[in-house]
């Protein structure tokens, strides 16, 4: 299993008129972490784009626990708990500063090949990175 962690304060413009975190911005707050995530691997988006292979969400959900506030700082803890071969499925929890676990969810995508616009296997250059967190 590979976990990263990554902080975003909440910005005014997230929130809505109650002061609460809108609900449709935390598939944002799961790009970052996702993008967060692959760069500490030791790959960026924009590698992987320059390489030929895009990354589309085929699916999204959440689960909403608690309200995300204006200016809160918030842990979102990423992670890839199956080693990826065509999809690759990202689970996510989100922390408010007090430690409580406010939000999860979980985006699952698929590696397209840019040319062919069919879905292609997981880099190998990324498989390469992921490995010693699943084995061969």
């Amino acid at each position: 299993m590979y976990q990263h962690k990554h902080q975003v304060r909440v910005r005014y413009a997230d929130t809505d008129q109650m002061g609460y975190v809108y609900y449709g911005n935390y598939a944002a707050y799961y790009e970052t972490g996702r993008v967060e995530a692959l760069r500490t691997l030791g790959l960026t988006y924009r590698e992987l784009e320059e390489s030929g292979v895009m990354m589309p969400v085929l699916e999204n959900h959440s689960k909403y626990i608690a309200p995300a506030l204006y200016d809160e700082l918030l842990t979102i803890t990423t992670s890839i708990k199956q080693k990826p071969e065509v999809r690759i499925t990202f689970e996510f929890e989100i922390h408010n500063e007090s430690g409580s676990l406010i939000h999860t969810g979980e985006t699952k995508l698929v590696f397209v090949n840019m040319t062919t616009k069919r879905p292609c296997a997981m880099p190998k250059n990324m498989e390469h990175l992921l490995t010693p967190f699943f084995g061969s």
